[in-house]
């Protein structure tokens, strides 16, 4: 073979080398977004990892309807969330997208300046507004609730009509109930201690025993003491539960999945967590006909509500984010009512977004506790201060272990007085 041949060949082998070359700048430009016509990559950071299958199709079709973005789904444990969501988020590599918590830690991101403002976004009217306040500073919208949860027990109701029980309207009637399931070898409380414990059950005991919206502000404040009476009582009704057998033995080692299993086998009346859990349940035990129930932990004439409930998964917008537009693309997406449609029906969760279509029978059947029950906003998320969210749960806790309600009340209260703001 000619030299001149060689250098031929090495010549066109050199032009493909530097063609190769350009097409694969191209193709990684297309991945991190850039110039007009290339796709740009969002993080949706969040902690329901039982709402992945649902999350991956909506993306699946977000991503046709938008071809210049492509998003990708960071989920976490939700107490891993808890403690690090913030530390990711300020570094600006992931949550383009992400959700919030309300409470501790939605006052906790707003503080650092972590929400982008979303008041202005034509999205917003998606939204129920009576529903979404939760997520507003000073007449400014930065998060938006997307799910409407109730924290309060899911019940057999099926369980309920065989045995003649009417959802009872007292304390006296609630006791009267759980000795009547005890009768019949049902445990009334499936109480999940171990992984979930009091965060979502104290919500429905203390609601009535403080009735007033603000208790949790003023305790903070110095106002109130976790050493008066709302509270003390409050420990006493936790009192009261476990030493007559309203909830199981070793309440504090069950963890959710046994205590679900207990409520789809018919061991258990109720489960003390949420409507959340009411899609879980149904898939153990299809046959299950479900509702609410809160305990009224007053006399019936005593009584200020009748429920509790929550907007939480807070969609926000980082705003330390360089891809703020496609996040608002994304969050305007999931709010289409059809979209939202989806989302709560495969999840099985009621919803802030105005005109979705609830079609399976356990939203439907438990819609009316959105408008035609008188329900207050979960009082847990109220404590802003997380060291005493932790030292008001753990004095349930420690009721429950044995401890007097009083003694586990003025310790608590130290650590209030240690943390007051």
């Amino acid at each position: 073979m000619s030299k001149k041949y060689i250098s031929m060949i090495a010549g066109i082998l050199a032009v493909l080398l530097i063609l190769s070359g350009c097409a694969g700048e191209s193709n990684s430009s297309n991945e991190s977004g850039g110039e007009s016509g290339e796709k740009t990559k969002i993080s949706f950071m969040h902690w329901r990892g039982e709402d992945k299958a649902v999350f991956d199709e909506i993306i699946t079709e977000f991503e046709k309807e938008n071809p210049d973005i492509s998003v990708e789904m960071n989920i976490y444990p939700s107490d891993q969330y808890l403690g690090t969501a913030q530390r990711m988020l300020q570094e600006g590599s992931t949550g383009d997208v992400f959700a919030s918590f309300p409470g501790a830690q939605f006052q906790s991101l707003q503080e650092a300046g972590i929400f982008e403002d979303l008041s202005g976004e034509e999205f917003v009217s998606n939204f129920d507004e009576n529903l979404i306040s939760v997520g507003q500073v000073d007449g400014k919208q930065y998060a938006l609730p997307y799910q409407l949860v109730f924290n309060m027990p899911v019940y057999n109701k099926g369980m309920f009509e065989e045995l003649g029980l009417e959802v009872p309207k007292s304390w006296t009637e609630f006791q009267e109930m759980c000795d009547t399931l005890l009768e019949n070898g049902i445990t009334p409380i499936a109480f999940p201690g171990a992984d979930i414990g009091p965060n979502q059950f104290m919500n429905s005991m203390v609601m009535n025993n403080a009735p007033d919206e603000e208790i949790f502000a003023k305790l903070l404040s110095g106002e109130e003491k976790l050493t008066n009476e709302w509270w003390v009582k409050t420990l006493e009704d936790f009192q009261l539960l476990e030493q007559k057998g309203y909830i199981q033995e070793n309440a504090l080692g069950t963890n959710q999945d046994a205590a679900m299993a207990m409520v789809a086998n018919g061991e258990a009346a109720m489960l003390a967590t949420g409507s959340y859990h009411m899609a879980s349940l149904l898939g153990l035990n299809p046959d299950l006909q479900l509702d609410l129930l809160a305990p009224i932990t007053v006399e019936e004439s005593e009584a200020v509500y009748e429920g509790i409930n929550t907007a939480t998964f807070m969609l926000a917008v980082n705003s330390n984010s360089e891809k703020k537009d496609q996040a608002k693309k994304f969050i305007e997406y999931l709010s289409q009512p059809e979209v939202a449609s989806k989302y709560a029906n495969e999840t099985g969760q009621h919803l802030t977004v105005t005109d979705v279509n609830y079609e399976s029978e356990a939203l439907k059947n438990t819609a009316y506790w959105i408008d035609e029950r008188k329900t207050r906003f979960q009082p847990r998320y109220l404590i802003t201060n997380a060291q005493v969210e932790d030292a008001v749960l753990s004095s349930i806790e420690n009721v429950l272990g044995g401890e007097e309600p009083m003694a586990a009340a003025e310790a608590a209260q130290k650590i209030v007085d240690e943390n007051r703001e």
